[in-house]
């Protein structure tokens, strides 16, 4: 499913237009500086969490010796802060056959 299809589904199903449906899908999931809650919420270094679907929370990756697959030189890969979610017992429950 795309940010479309969402949209059209979140319009048909809470009764307002496609175009309020995907004004509320980029205010949260937006990853323009300053626009989606989501983004806001992980720059600030808060996590968001949504009972029975998840949590979003950013984790530190520690610097690191790798080696250049193609060369098989050793190479630095500096320390990155990266987003990551975790689906809740609900989801994957839900999502579990």
């Amino acid at each position: 499913m795309n940010k479309t299809e969402m949209a059209k589904k979140l319009a048909k199903k809470i009764g307002v237009s496609q175009a309020k449906a995907g004004e509320a899908i980029d205010a949260i999931f937006s990853t323009e500086p300053g626009r989606g809650i989501i983004a806001v919420e992980l720059d600030a270094g808060r996590d968001v969490s949504i009972a029975g679907f998840g949590k979003f929370e950013t984790r530190r990756r520690r610097a690191r010796l790798g080696r250049n697959p193609a060369t098989g030189a050793t190479i630095h890969i500096p320390a990155t802060t990266v987003a990551a979610f975790k689906a809740a017992k609900g989801l994957k429950d839900r999502v579990a056959v």
